[in-house]
């Protein structure tokens, strides 16, 4: 069967709907949306940094997690990993041009949360005040 070039697009729509669990593009959603994954580009937006710089500067990340986090930035090629002969051997990490095309969208969402932070914690204040004066059903 042959297709039209509107329906060769539309069907290529249809494979990237970030909203089917199978879509790579929700499956690439999910994981740059992770809090380590933006914790670790604000990170490495002022330049190159060692595993234990990374760990200094991202509080409450574990030695596993950060590892996690910098193995699947660096599949997704959103991080660059260079590697130093040395005694010991030193590993520096970067952010990759792709990697630096994130970044204004992970500003602007940092921006968003520092100034809508008051208005949710509210919100969830009134919400969680509101299930608690309710009765648990039986």
């Amino acid at each position: 069967m042959t297709l039209t070039a509107d329906q060769t697009r539309q069907r290529a729509q249809h494979q990237y709907n970030a909203s089917l669990e199978l879509c790579p593009a929700r499956q690439l959603l999910e994981a740059i949306s992770s809090k380590w994954v933006t914790l670790v580009m604000l990170a490495l937006e002022e330049g190159p940094q060692r595993h234990s710089e990374l760990r200094r500067r991202i509080p409450g990340a574990s030695q596993k997690m950060l590892t996690s986090t910098l193995r699947t930035l660096g599949r997704d090629g959103l991080i660059g990993r260079e590697v130093t002969p040395s005694v010991p051997v030193r590993t520096d990490y970067e952010l990759t041009p792709l990697g630096r095309s994130l970044l204004p969208i992970i500003f602007a969402m940092k921006a968003w949360a520092e100034d809508n932070m008051h208005a949710v914690a509210v919100s969830r204040q009134e919400h969680d005040g509101d299930r608690a004066s309710v009765p648990a059903e039986q």
